[in-house]
């Protein structure tokens, strides 16, 4: 089995968000964005349902959520940014539009089916892969990249630490957390090149 990678091309990840825009399925771009955005492992962001990020009572988006990691058992609170909450908006006015309501209980990435369940794990893949063949975009990329990409984005571009990333994916090993970060020997090569006094 091939490991999946962390799309290490900024352009490339935002064309992937563009594509799903273009072809009008909000629900597959929120899905990215939200995966990108918060390094969740698929199974866990598609079990959410709108009452996790939305208070139904107050008519807003919650800052914050927490959910126990379904591998892991861990607690985890995670931060909903400006960027996914746009995104979420968009798709919960879509879904109500469509509707008529939605009640808290509705999962986010919906399957559409007279019986409602979540998108399965497998769907969820086939759609990034069937995005990324459309694109042309090079590598093993597939649903983990998403959590993946969080992470090497985090350390190559905003500069965050190591220790901070793998606090976010609740890894108990600096190994796992490396391998994550697909580290390549280019971006050994950069570090060597800036050490200069």
């Amino acid at each position: 089995m091939c490991t999946t990678e962390p799309n290490r091309d900024k352009k490339q990840m935002q064309k992937l968000v563009k594509y799903f825009e273009k072809n009008g399925q909000t629900r597959n771009c929120a899905m990215v964005t939200l995966g990108f955005a918060t390094a969740l492992r698929i199974t866990d962001e598609l079990s959410l349902t709108w009452g996790d990020v939305y208070d139904f009572g107050n008519k807003h988006f919650l800052t914050h959520f927490e959910i126990s990691e379904r591998k892991t058992g861990k607690p985890k609170q995670v931060k909903i940014n400006r960027y996914v909450r746009e995104i979420l908006k968009k798709l919960l006015e879509e879904i109500r539009a469509r509707k008529g309501s939605v009640s808290a209980e509705d999962y986010i990435f919906s399957n559409g089916r007279a019986k409602e369940n979540h998108i399965s794990r497998i769907q969820a893949w086939r759609i990034i892969k069937k995005a990324v063949k459309d694109l042309a975009i090079q590598g093993n990329i597939a649903c983990h990249s998403l959590r993946k990409t969080f992470g090497y984005y985090a350390w190559k571009y905003l500069k965050k630490s190591a220790a901070l990333i793998m606090e976010i994916y609740n890894h108990s090993s600096f190994a796992v957390t490396k391998r994550y970060l697909g580290i390549t020997q280019d971006d050994l090569d950069e570090l060597y090149d800036e050490m200069v006094l």
